[in-house]
């Protein structure tokens, strides 16, 4: 059977009902075989990529110059704005993103595809070229945060890989954005490994990070891109002692006087004492992690200074997001500890962008718009470039989407426009070189400093938690 069709077959086999499941050609058994983790991504992606690779293989088409674009439609319910996250990661993965002997057998083995396409997948190298938003760049519906230009087969096979990064480290990002700016000057700290997949766990405490906390519990983001890593003591420690003071009198002779003791195992009141008694007045800080957090905070700041302990800190955690931190804004919290939420995007797990091809040459070589039209799922055809226009007081008004021939829209020159106008384009990979400036823990703080710049440009009110529109419209020119 042709690999396409056996793999149609397969997809109608699971999609039947129990029975349907003996018409039709049997599901090859299952090969058992030990777990190996793989150094490359290539296989983090569908099958369709590769299916379509086959057939654009056979039928001419592969080597069309093409142009692909990430984007989001619309914002998730209620958000203002989005941050853009993990343009590190995918840039990072695109060097290994090789199929190897490993893989090829694999694919070979359950006919996936046909020789002449494993042929092409052994010698797969990204030579096309990738610009885009900066990490850490706010973004807004129908601007596109990335563009990919290269051969229909070299980019196609890309989709999967980028938005799996995007979506995810976005949708991280995204919150800790909304979370930090409720917090204002007081830090955040990310504490969500336990509630994510591991390696998601590592991709959101850096998504994290780039929408503003102050560090994170994961010891391997801290590895990987050189993040402030934060943790002290849980109940277990606590609990693992025959009372509270000889669990505190340990924590401190092994951590020093400025550690962050946990005060609520059992009474807080008694915690706080006890916390002071085995620290002294030079106690770094006690941690809330359960109870009303605000009236907690108060009596809690109110013990510490009577005790002599003024400039002992407050951390509290607990099921915090964006709406319970600005809850705590009047409350004397000094730190704020959040995990589940930001893990999980807050409530928006995803950011909706879509890798979508825009254009691609004809064949005669010309580069031709092309666009769906399903409706509610519209896209606009051409090479896009984006740009930002700014009032007089230097805050954003306006979202531009620039359009048209594929040499105007290049050449497009932002000194042309009236007013205050940047491109938000960067480049990111020339020729299949990836720009360093954007990878591990430099292109980090590189994404820490532009979203904080951005955050700062956006117009007053488009950082209130209220569900409203997007801050500021996106409005599409032609540029000729």
């Amino acid at each position: 059977m042709d690999p396409a069709d056996q793999g149609t077959a397969a997809l109608a086999a699971l999609a039947a009902g129990p029975g349907d499941r003996a018409v039709g050609p049997a599901l090859p058994p299952a090969r058992l075989a030990p777990y190996v983790p793989s150094a490359s991504p290539a296989l983090l992606t569908d099958r369709y990529e590769l299916t379509m690779l086959q057939a654009a293989l056979s039928d001419g088409t592969a080597e069309r110059h093409c142009v692909f674009e990430v984007f989001t439609r619309r914002l998730p319910p209620g958000r203002r704005y989005g941050v853009l996250a993990g343009t590190g990661r995918v840039l990072e993965a695109l060097p290994t993103f090789r199929f190897r002997t490993r893989e090829l057998d694999w694919l070979r083995a359950h006919s996936v595809v046909d020789e002449r396409t494993l042929d092409y997948l052994a010698d797969y190298r990204f030579t096309g070229s990738i610009t885009g938003f900066a990490e850490g760049e706010v973004f807004f519906p129908q601007s596109p945060v990335m563009v990919v230009e290269g051969t229909f087969a070299e980019a196609v096979l890309l989709e999967t890989l980028v938005l799996s990064i995007l979506n995810y480290d976005s949708a991280v990002a995204s919150a800790a954005s909304r979370m930090t700016s409720a917090a204002v000057d007081r830090p955040c700290l990310e504490m969500g490994a336990r509630r994510a997949n591991e390696q998601a766990a590592v991709a959101a405490a850096r998504a994290a990070v780039v929408g503003g906390f102050a560090g994170t519990s994961n010891l391997e983001a801290g590895l990987r891109y050189g993040l402030d890593t934060i943790g002290t003591a849980a109940h277990a420690f606590t609990l693992l002692h025959d009372d509270e003071e000889s669990a505190f009198a340990s924590q401190v002779a092994t951590h020093g006087v400025g550690t962050t003791l946990l005060v609520d195992t059992y009474d807080v009141h008694r915690g706080v004492e006890r916390a002071v008694r085995a620290a002294g007045t030079g106690l770094g800080a006690v941690r809330l992690d359960s109870g009303d957090l605000g009236a907690l905070a108060v009596d809690v700041r109110r013990q510490l200074d009577s005790l002599g302990a003024t400039d002992t800190k407050i951390v509290v955690t607990s099921d915090l997001d964006e709406y319970a931190i600005a809850s705590l804004a009047a409350a004397p919290v000094d730190t704020y500890g959040v995990g589940t939420r930001v893990v999980t995007g807050s409530g928006a797990p995803t950011c909706g962008m879509v890798y979508k091809l825009v254009a691609r040459a004809d064949s005669t070589g010309m580069l031709k718009p092309v666009a769906k039209a399903s409706t509610a799922k519209t896209s606009r055809g051409g090479l896009k470039a984006a740009a930002r226009r700014f009032g007089d007081d230097g805050r954003a008004v306006e979202e531009i989407v620039l359009t048209g021939r594929d040499l105007a829209v290049r050449d497009w020159d932002p000194e042309s426009e009236d007013g205050d106008v940047r491109p938000l384009h960067v480049p990111l990979v020339v020729d299949g070189a990836v720009d360093s400036r954007w990878v591990g823990s430099y292109g980090v703080q590189n994404a820490v400093d532009r979203h904080h710049e951005a955050r700062a440009e956006l117009p007053r009110g488009a950082r209130r938690l209220s569900e409203g529109e997007p801050a500021i419209p996106t409005v599409v020119r032609d540029v000729g």
